[in-house]
């Protein structure tokens, strides 16, 4: 038994007195005459005796009153240690897609939330946050509204992310007892289990789920093209082995294409669908299902592309490259040094310096800040150069510098297959490859990576990002690489990758750049689009070009229109993450050393045994009556 006033108890020490009292007979008797001394003798015996016991049993009944009356406003209680200390709670409500999955009560979340508001204590203090809010030190009616109208999450949190932002919510007090609730399905998505020491008590709930099939659109890509057809294969999954299952492709709201998914062994099916090359696409792919209903549509596009500006300034001839960046996607242009006009550079997107025997001052000058701003170059040594005016150009780019010129006939035998720009080039890795040679070379120093390099490991190609460096003259007199398979995915892909193009879609909450070809004024500001929906995104405006850069914003999936001052520009498509759709769960309920409750209820339930304070002091009060009543008989029957 503990009190929560022990100092009261002190007040038992005065219950002496009245003992001192009754031992000391204080009380002073008057003296009487009387001649019928053997009737005296009988009453004053039986006097004697009857007042004795009337007196013990009284002043039993005031201590047993008065004790009890102290014991009272002591106000004894029982408790456990954790009970009586200070406690911080902090609740995680998962509101993510899984959560969408329905019941016969409406989804998963309504009936998460509905429990939660209603098991809840009201007068009970507490933190709560989902993937994207947070309620700091609130009680129950305070968010009462918000949490019935709380919708699904396009982020979800990793376990370890979970515990985290749950102890930011604590305070730095080290008397309280800090408990940490998880409300959730627990996919596997979510991370493992923590098995480290944790800074406050863990406990799991998780919410109720139910046995679904659910069918996924989880990608779709470029499987095939060509001037007149683009062949785009989607990818689908499911939870369970099944069939068959329709699926729809939409331009905007017209029905285009369908066909249907034959599933594996694996669950997951392929569908293909060809489109007209060249021609504007707002990409829908639909499929009917009961599940979850976020990943039942796949937003895509196709835009009409933009030629790449491409400029070779020439001290050779450059009509392969003519024949590699042809009208239908490229525009290019070639001149010769002394032709050259430095305040166009900044109007291309890659520029080609072919075979210069010495590259000005000034065009390094004019070249470093073109690839400041976004621009690429490509440089192709002369077979003789001046090596110090290369070297004031290239040193600026992973320290790359041209040694003297290796007269030696090697061949060109090793590529970097990983390398971006040979990336899907080639099936496998090749052995039995025509490897192309050069009959001399400078040496090349650099902390680029290597692209292709000759049989003795020295550097031919190297470069990434916007910048690339050859250690030899392709020219016919000093190589055959013209005439190898290389050279097309070669300078092919390097202007490719000079404009970031957008791709088909691009994943909510994924960090994502996009590169529009247009030159904005000084005040202008790109904004993205759809029907209602508008906001700006982080961008940087470059000479020719404004970068846009994508993660929080939007929230929502769709096709979005980006515009300049009204006018559209082109489309971007954004779809949720597909992690949710697979519906695999962590094994709670076998897991030792973890709190785990099936329900709301429970935990409750058992937050409030653990918590009880068992209150003596109605007992002591009604024991103090009860000496008052017996005081009472006994002043009337012992006479």
């Amino acid at each position: 038994m503990q009190f929560k006033h022990p100092e009261i108890l002190w007040a038992l020490l005065l219950l002496i007195i009245p003992i001192i009292v009754h031992l000391f007979q204080l009380r002073r008797f008057k003296k009487t005459p009387f001649t019928n001394v053997k009737l005296l003798k009988k009453v004053v015996s039986e006097s004697r005796k009857s007042s004795s016991l009337k007196k013990w049993l009284i002043l039993l009944c005031r201590l047993g009153l008065f004790a009890a009356l102290i014991v009272a406003f002591a106000q004894p209680f029982s408790a456990n240690n954790e009970a009586l200390k200070p406690q911080e709670t902090v609740f995680y409500i998962d509101n993510s897609f899984s959560l969408q999955a329905k019941t016969p009560n409406g989804t998963l979340l309504q009936n998460t939330i509905q429990d939660f508001i209603k098991e809840t204590p009201e007068n009970s203090t507490f933190s709560l946050f989902t993937n994207d809010r947070v309620f700091e030190n609130v009680a129950i009616k305070d968010i009462r509204n918000d949490l019935i109208d709380l919708a699904p999450s396009v982020g979800h949190l990793q376990l370890d992310q979970i515990i985290l932002r749950a102890n930011s919510l604590f305070s730095n007090r080290k008397e309280t007892l800090k408990k940490t609730i998880l409300i959730s399905d627990f996919q596997t998505s979510m991370g493992p289990l923590p098995t480290d020491s944790l800074p406050s008590d863990l406990y799991f709930i998780k919410s109720p789920t139910q046995d679904i099939t659910n069918i996924s659109i989880d990608s779709v890509f470029i499987s095939k093209s060509n001037n007149e057809i683009i062949e785009l294969t989607s990818l689908l999954s499911s939870n369970k082995s099944m069939d068959a299952t329709p699926v729809s492709l939409y331009n905007g709201d017209k029905l285009i294409a369908k066909t249907a998914a034959t599933f594996d062994t694996d669950k997951k099916a392929a569908v293909t669908f060809s489109v007209p090359a060249g021609e504007a696409i707002l990409g829908r792919i639909v499929i009917s299902d009961t599940g979850l209903l976020y990943d039942n549509q796949f937003y895509f596009n196709l835009n009409t592309v933009a030629k790449i500006k491409v400029l070779a300034i020439s001290n050779a001839e450059a009509e392969y490259l003519q024949r590699i960046y042809t009208e239908d996607e490229f525009d290019f242009t070639n001149t010769d040094l002394a032709n050259l006009n430095y305040g166009s550079l900044e109007d291309y997107n890659l520029i080609v310096l072919n075979e210069l025997e010495q590259i000005p001052t000034g065009l390094s000058t004019v070249l470093n800040t073109f690839t400041k701003n976004g621009g690429s170059i490509v440089i192709i040594p002369a077979t003789e150069i001046q090596v110090d005016s290369y070297n004031q150009l290239c040193s600026t780019y992973f320290n790359t510098t041209y040694t003297k010129k290796i007269e030696q006939p090697v061949a060109i035998s090793e590529i970097a297959f990983d390398h971006n720009i040979y990336t899907d080039v080639f099936e496998r890795n090749v052995a039995n490859f025509q490897y192309p040679k050069v009959n001399g070379y400078y040496g090349l120093q650099t902390n680029a990576q290597i692209a292709l390099a000759l049989q003795n490991k020295a550097p031919f190609l190297a470069g990434n990002d916007n910048v690339y460096f050859f250690s030899a003259a392709i020219s016919d007199d000093n190589a055959n690489f013209k005439n190898s398979p290389l050279i097309v995915p070669t300078f092919y892909n390097i202007a490719k990758s000079s404009l970031k193009l957008p791709s088909l879609y691009t994943t909510l909450g994924e960090y994502t750049e996009l590169e529009i070809p247009i030159s904005l004024s000084k005040d202008n500001i790109l904004t993205v689009v759809k029907d209602d929906y508008e906001f700006i995104p982080q961008q940087r405006s470059l000479p020719k070009k404004v970068r846009l850069i994508f993660e929080e914003n939007p929230t929502t999936d769709g096709i979005f229109e980006i515009r300049d001052n009204g006018q559209s520009l082109q489309n971007i498509s954004f779809n949720y993450n597909r992690t949710e759709s697979r519906l695999s769960y962590l094994n709670l309920e076998n897991q030792e050393n973890i709190n785990y409750y099936d329900t709301i209820l429970n935990f409750f339930e058992d937050t409030q045994k653990t918590n009880r304070i068992n209150e003596f002091w109605k007992w002591f009060a009604i024991l103090a009556l009860v000496f008052v009543v017996l005081e009472t008989i006994l002043q009337r029957l012992l006479k």
